[in-house]
């Protein structure tokens, strides 16, 4: 799996300010009327409480296009090179800023129709407000894709049963939680598992978590291919 330094930086420093970044290709976004569509490389708009962002990010990435009905409903179109490395991770962001210990919930449904070609991982990426701890949730992925760090064993937690790995990309910590099987619906209870990350593993202390995004970690998708979250909604209380 490529170093995921570059997605950090790009997050932590540069989004949203560059929602008016350079167009990246020619990709189109899809036939239906959206609200919002974009082809630029930083494109982000905010809807229903929801941060979408295009962010390619990877080197050696083709083009890709993101369009949104709403913050719960979008999707993209990419078409990106049969070579290896992350290209993009076209999200959705849903903003928490709570210490974990102050969450009594923290939950979220999703419902996507993804490829049966290219290479990516339909993932929820969580964050803490510093940007020390990364932890990616794998609910579905396809071809030569893999996790970073070493294998730490599985477990169930919210609602599913992970393949569970640990490592450092040079600038943060991630731990990764891969489903044991593809699935493109369902829930999955947040807080158990980064209460496991925090209490029963030691892996972190009592962070605020920052946000909580969920889209698509795609190295390749080459001709075009289209990923469309159908529904998602993330809750906190």
């Amino acid at each position: 799996m490529a170093t995921r330094t570059p997605r950090r930086i790009v997050k932590a420093l540069l989004a949203p300010a560059l929602a008016l970044g350079a167009t990246v290709g020619l990709a189109s976004a899809p036939a239906q009327a959206a609200v919002w569509n974009s082809c630029d490389q930083w494109g982000n708009t905010t809807l229903n409480g929801y941060i979408l962002y295009n962010n390619i990010w990877g080197s050696g990435a083709g083009s890709q296009c993101i369009w949104a009905n709403s913050g719960t409903n979008w999707g993209v179109r990419a078409d990106h090179p049969d070579t290896g490395g992350i290209k993009s991770y076209p999200n959705a962001k849903k903003v928490i800023n709570k210490p974990l210990s102050s969450l009594a919930s923290l939950t979220s449904s999703y419902n996507v129709t993804v490829p049966s070609s290219g290479a990516y991982n339909t993932s929820y990426d969580i964050w803490d407000t510093d940007y020390d701890y990364e932890i990616m949730l794998w609910v579905n992925y396809n071809g030569a894709v893999g996790p970073l760090g070493t294998a730490q064993g599985s477990v169930t937690l919210g609602g599913h049963t992970w393949n569970v790995y640990k490592g450092n990309n040079g600038a943060n910590e991630v731990f990764s939680f891969l489903r044991t099987s593809d699935s493109t619906s369902g829930t999955v209870n947040i807080l158990p598992i980064l209460k496991w990350i925090k209490d029963t593993k030691g892996w972190m202390g009592n962070e605020t978590i920052g946000d909580v995004q969920f889209g698509y970690e795609i190295t390749s998708s080459s001709g075009g291919l289209d990923f469309t979250t159908n529904n998602l909604t993330v809750s906190s209380s």
